[in-house]
């Protein structure tokens, strides 16, 4: 059960990172109300899941998904590059997680 919190803090990091950037600098409210809900929520469950996994399991997998999420949110939603070096670095975050999952038994 914790691994599937801590997947769905990682999701609502996702959304508050992105929600941040269409806040503009905390400018505009409606994104800026969903970025610290889903922040708050992101780091209750990150909490809850800590109750059981191991910290640098947990904090790590947790932004690595919020990293590599926001990546994606970027390229495929907001027109960001997706450069070969980009690309690259996501996917060493991904092997990382792998091995941090594969790690953690």
């Amino acid at each position: 059960m914790a691994w599937v919190v801590l997947v769905l803090a990682g999701l609502f990091e996702i959304v508050w990172a992105y929600a941040m950037k269409l806040s503009e600098g905390f400018t505009r409210l409606t994104p800026s109300i969903i970025t610290l809900v889903f922040m708050i929520l992101s780091f209750a469950l990150l909490a809850y899941a800590m109750r059981t996994l191991p910290l640098g399991t947990a904090y790590t997998i947790w932004t690595g998904i919020g990293a590599v999420g926001s990546f994606l949110v970027g390229v495929f939603i907001l027109g960001e590059p997706a450069s070969a070096m980009r690309m690259l670095a996501a996917v060493l975050i991904i092997s990382g997680l792998v091995l941090m999952k594969l790690s953690s038994s």
